[in-house]
């Protein structure tokens, strides 16, 4: 959201606050070495977080680090330095943290992946040696382990679990940290010697001071190619690696069904996870019979766009490992990527049942019962990556036998080959989709569905311009009532009148294409720009295994911006955006003509300030999705402006606040958002997060509906929406030990609308004034004028890590929803007070996994 935020949303003066001493940026004077040595070790040493094994009185010592944050390449305030060693199957790594004042040691005990407010020590393996890939493993004070994989250079993919071990301890010299890393869990070349790329941070949080192993430049693009390197590697394993994690689940269904009608069902299941190395650098990983109860639910949102809703993956098997597999789409700028758009859209696999509408009941199931899934992975010597997903889903009834989902195989295929040193680089996939259709789901879903495409990119002048280009291509094919839904959903609308595209009912197949080509500068100085031109067909469709929200688009974006990472004055660092983009369908109607400008400023005493704001519809624009198919709709123009504000989050009370308001057609349209946080840190074992969304405004160009009459005469119905909406969010965290953990996440959810000044389009809706565009309308006497949605949803996870790799999850999942077409002039507190008395719907689980390897 940040990241977002800093590139498409300016300053604060704050009352002067005592800041922490920070080093001064220095000369570095003679080249600092960037190569280290690895020395084998014949003893394994002990994972004590102690220097008394022999190994570590005789492995060399690296203490040449550098400051890049607040102060890039400045003079550490503490030294810092570390060791490394290795044996056949693990490579270690002993940190020495020296502090002068250990009790101010930052400490934070939590769940593992969970970075709380502490100090922390972080290793960087590139095992390849290819400048593009990685993995990151950290640690804190307290022993929580952190890790994460890297991908296309800067890409750091959180998901990725390595088992391995870490031991920590204060002492009077500061902090230290040993780390066990099985080799197992790198990937590497199959050759007798190795210079792996190697790297060492270290965060001291009272401070906020970022200090690394060799220097690292926030100014320079990429992360795995500014590392250093780690010599003296050789004769390591290349044994075939066999990992596999069994597990048990036992699950408490309890119901809400039709008719004031409760269900309760027990399930007994059990599956296993496999991971095999066929090779050092190719890895084969399956599920089978997976089940992902763990998984936090997902928050409840009101949709009353014409667009589906994206929603984040979270099973583990499917968010491992995903950088590979991404082909975005509609990515404007190369460091955001914030669409969500992309050949692969991992939540199409074990979705809820496409035709649950149609023919299920609270009965049937909510996701599809994925059979059994593998993914293939690897990389070669000379830069070329590769992978290889398949899932099958299982076939789903409703009542009466009715399939509202049919069985489905879904496959990936990606391939990527770095050149020039990974400067340079080219990319292909392909995506198919194959259902087992029947006499239910023919008529609405597509047979097969398959997606290609291909990139390549180039680098020059010391990695800081870089020029990228891509090309995708699509194909569906099922019955004519399949192919014809398609041509009318919201992301073609085919049957729009006064549009150059054609609806063909007949037709059994569609096809569309896609390119793009940007060129930006991302690195060096202060200065970063990007310019994007793309282009979408009208038939482009990916949303069998893809997620895009509308094809027949063409769209030229830039985006510039003035970025200043050293500490100056009163900020920590600084940067100012500017963006412009327009849009027009592929029949020449403009849609958009925008401009946005932001700043957003980290101030020394840890507080950070966001401001910005969007002008859009500055010249002539037209919305071809606001009707659902109709005629075109002349867009007013619009103000949108936004900004935040985040505490120190280090204190054991911070908090924040982001506020976004509209303002548009001609005044009539006006909305504010305000969302306020407070997290509380109560010890370093317990902490906690409540948040607010609120919501309140009115919307004179809400879509209301398409009636047809007893003419065949389409009306496109508009009304004014006074809506509200509030939801709250309740994160509560304590940690037992660093193993042994317990979360809860909670989240009550009112919305409420009114509709009122029901009218259609004119026979002029794209007129230049308001008022023109439509007229009077009545609508059907059985049209909904309000509506009220309230949610309730819960996740309560204990997770015990009994052994590396091997875990205990109990599981409670809590929901409660409603949808009435109602409006009631309601307090929030009564809305809640009504939610609480719905009937709700409880999952108990307990699972057991146990890592077993070889």
């Amino acid at each position: 959201m940040l990241l977002h935020a800093l590139l498409t949303g300016a300053s604060l003066v704050l009352p002067p606050q005592k800041s922490l001493p920070v080093s001064k940026p220095a000369d570095r004077g003679p080249s600092v070495p960037i190569a280290a040595v690895a020395v084998r070790t014949r003893e394994a040493p002990v994972l004590d977080g102690r220097n008394t094994d022999p190994i570590w009185q005789s492995a060399p010592k690296i203490s040449d680090f550098r400051q890049f944050a607040p102060h890039v390449d400045g003079n550490p305030t503490f030294r810092t330095e570390f060791q490394s060693a290795y044996d056949e199957h693990n490579l270690y790594v002993f940190v020495r943290m020296y502090d002068p004042h250990p009790d101010s040691i930052m400490h934070a005990l939590s769940r593992r992946d969970v970075r709380g407010p502490s100090d922390q020590i972080k290793i960087l393996i590139d095992s390849y040696g290819d400048k593009r890939s990685g993995y990151e493993f950290a640690v804190n004070p307290d022993g929580v382990k952190r890790d994460y994989s890297i991908s296309n250079d800067s890409q750091e993919d959180d998901s990725w679990n390595g088992v391995w071990d870490a031991a920590t301890t204060v002492d009077s010299l500061g902090w230290t940290a040993e780390f066990r890393i099985p080799l197992s869990q790198l990937r590497y070349a199959n050759q007798r010697s190795h210079t792996f790329g190697f790297g060492v941070w270290r965060d001291i949080e009272r401070l906020v001071e970022r200090d690394a192993w060799p220097v690292y430049s926030p100014d320079r693009n990429g992360l795995a190619s500014q590392l250093g390197k780690l010599d003296g590697i050789s004769g390591i394993s290349s044994a075939q690696r066999l990992e596999v994690t069994p597990y048990a689940v036992t699950k408490n269904v309890q119901r809400n069904l039709a008719n004031s009608r409760f269900g309760r069902g027990q399930d007994f299941s059990a599956g296993a996870d496999i991971k095999y190395g066929l090779t050092p650098n190719v890895t084969l990983d399956a599920t089978v019979n997976p089940d992902f109860g763990q998984v936090e639910a997902d928050p409840a949102v009101l949709n009353l766009s014409a667009f589906e809703t994206f929603y984040a993956e979270k099973r583990p098997f499917f968010v491992e490992g995903t950088g590979l597999y991404q082909f975005q789409l509609n990515c404007y700028i190369v460091v955001d990527c914030s669409t969500n758009e992309g050949l692969f859209y991992s939540r199409r696999i074990g979705r809820s049942p496409s035709l649950r509408d149609y023919y299920g009941d609270a009965s049937t199931p909510n996701a599809t019962p994925i059979a059994a899934a593998t993914k293939l992975t690897g990389r070669t010597g000379n830069g070329l990556s590769f992978g290889l997903l398949d899932a099958a889903t299982e076939r789903v009834n409703g009542p009466f036998a009715h399939t509202v989902e049919p069985p489905t195989n879904y496959a990936v295929i990606r391939a990527q080959q770095d050149l020039r040193g990974g400067e340079a680089g080219i990319s292909i996939i392909g995506t198919a989709v194959n259902r087992g259709l029947d006499s239910w789901t023919s008529p609405y879903l597509h047979s097969s569905a398959y997606t290609g495409g291909a990139t390549f990119r180039n680098r020059f002048h010391k990695s800081e311009y870089e020029l990228f280009g891509q090309f995708a291509a699509s194909q569906v094919v099922g019955s004519a009532e399949a192919i014809d839904s398609t041509q009318r959903s919201s992301v073609h609308y085919y049957q729009q009148p006064g549009d150059k595209l054609v609806e063909d009912p007949t037709r059994t197949s569609l096809g569309g294409h896609e390119e793009q080509l940007k060129f930006g500068k991302y690195g060096g100085g202060f200065t970063r720009f990007e310019s994007s031109i793309l282009r979408q067909s009208a038939g482009f469709e990916v949303n069998d295994l893809g997620y895009l929200r509308r094809a027949d688009i063409l769209d030229w974006s830039t985006w510039g911006a003035l970025t200043f990472q050293n500490a100056h004055g009163i900020y920590r660092w600084l940067q100012v955006n500017g963006n412009h983009w327009e849009q027009w369908n592929t029949s020449g109607t403009r849609l958009e003509n925008a401009f946005n400008f932001n700043g957003h400023l980290g101030l020394l005493n840890n507080w950070n300030v966001h401001l910005g704001s969007t002008f859009a519809h500055l010249t002539p624009s037209f919305c071809d999705r606001c009707t659902r198919g109709g005629p075109l709709l002349r867009q007013s123009r619009g103000f949108y402006p936004w900004g935040g504000i985040n505490s120190d989050e280090r204190k054991p009370i911070s908090g924040g606040m982001w506020a976004n308001l509209n303002f548009g057609d001609g005044g009539r349209t006006h909305g504010t958002s305000l969302s306020p946080y407070v997290s509380f840190r109560f010890s370093t074992r317990l902490q906690a997060q409540l948040g607010t969304n609120l919501y309140w405004g009115q919307d004179n160009t809400q879509w209301f509906g398409n009636f047809t009459d007893a003419s065949s005469i389409t009306h496109y119905t508009f009304a004014h929406l006074d809506q509200r909406q509030i939801s709250l969010s309740t994160q509560l965290s304590y940690a037992l030990t660093r193993d042994l953990t317990f979360e809860f996440y909670g989240q009550p959810f009112v919305a409420t609308g009114h509709y009122t000044n029901i009218r259609e389009t004119s026979a002029t809706p794209g007129a230049a004034h308001y008022d023109d565009r439509f007229r009077a309308y009545t609508p059907p006497p059985d049209a909904d004028s309000s509506f009220k949605s309230t949610s309730l949803r819960s996740n309560s996870v204990l997770r015990w890590e009994y052994r590396p790799g091997s875990t205990l999850y109990l599981v409670w999942t809590h929901g409660r929803d409603d949808y009435e077409n109602k409006f009631a002039e309601n307090s929030w507190m009564t809305d809640y007070r009504d939610l609480f008395r719905l009937h709700p719907d409880n999952t108990f689980l307990i699972k057991v996994a146990y890592w077993l390897n070889r």
